[in-house]
């Protein structure tokens, strides 16, 4: 069995770490380099950043907080938010990045990920999708959650990973914050549509909901989630020592 992996998320806004409830109300957390040096001293397999008003915004990924943070941190680290070309991807990997996930910006342009994947390969390149159910199907959404593209989630997934998306992170706006537990429906509909590894997210509110995750989707990868991390409801050691006491593998 793949051992599975525990990831907090840190939106940024304007340099600090923020988070909402679908996507929406953002409140300010923390400063993003203290909080993401808290988590790799807390057991923390992997970080993910996200610029989250870069794309709505029109302006390029914050670097100066991203660069700081690299210095500090020795966990792998995925970077999203403005991805708009292939130069984007070197000026963040650049800043200390090891994956960059692109979803506005491949949505414009599908071929950015094709591309990215030539240049740096298909492990470095993270398709994250926004998706929320309209009259009755999954469906894709962009800057930041705040555009319905049309588009079919299942088939824009298949569709990224065949250009050579490496990793999905999967991210349910109707989920969002609300702490009920992982979109399961959603989910198992695209662990069964692709192979590569799938990264859940949106709706984590105590440990058992990752108990449900990995035991219901075995196929499921790492599980995301910010809230309750960013205000200590479930310390993540305690989170990891609960899961293998459920026969989950998980990293030390």
């Amino acid at each position: 069995m793949i051992t599975k992996r525990i990831i907090p998320c840190l939106d940024v806004r304007d340099g600090r770490v923020v988070k909402g409830v679908n996507f929406q109300g953002l409140n300010d957390v923390s400063d993003p380099v203290a909080l993401a040096e808290f988590y790799t001293e807390n057991g923390a397999d992997e970080l993910v950043f996200y610029d989250i008003t870069a794309s709505a915004e029109g302006r390029k990924l914050f670097t100066e907080v991203l660069t700081r943070t690299a210095e500090r941190v020795f966990i792998p680290l995925t970077v999203g938010g403005g991805i708009n070309t292939v130069e984007d991807f070197d000026r963040v990997l650049k800043c200390g990045a090891d994956k960059v996930s692109v979803n506005s910006g491949a949505i414009r342009r599908p071929e950015l990920i094709r591309e990215a994947a030539k240049k740096y390969g298909d492990q470095c390149v993270v398709l994250s999708a926004d998706i929320k159910r309209v009259d009755g199907e999954f469906r894709v959404f962009a800057r930041g959650g705040r555009d319905d593209t049309g588009i079919e989630a299942i088939g824009w997934i298949r569709r990224g990973v065949a250009l050579g998306a490496g990793e999905l992170v999967i991210n349910s706006i109707d989920t969002d914050g609300v702490k009920r537990g992982f979109d399961l429906e959603l989910l198992e509909r695209v662990c069964e549509a692709v192979s590569v590894p799938v990264i859940a997210s949106g709706g984590a509110g105590r440990a058992e909901d990752f108990i449900e995750l990995f035991e219901t989707l075995p196929g499921v990868d790492a599980g995301l989630a910010a809230s309750i991390f960013h205000f200590g409801e479930v310390p993540i050691p305690a989170l990891k020592k609960l899961l293998a006491e459920h026969g989950i593998l998980v990293r030390n």
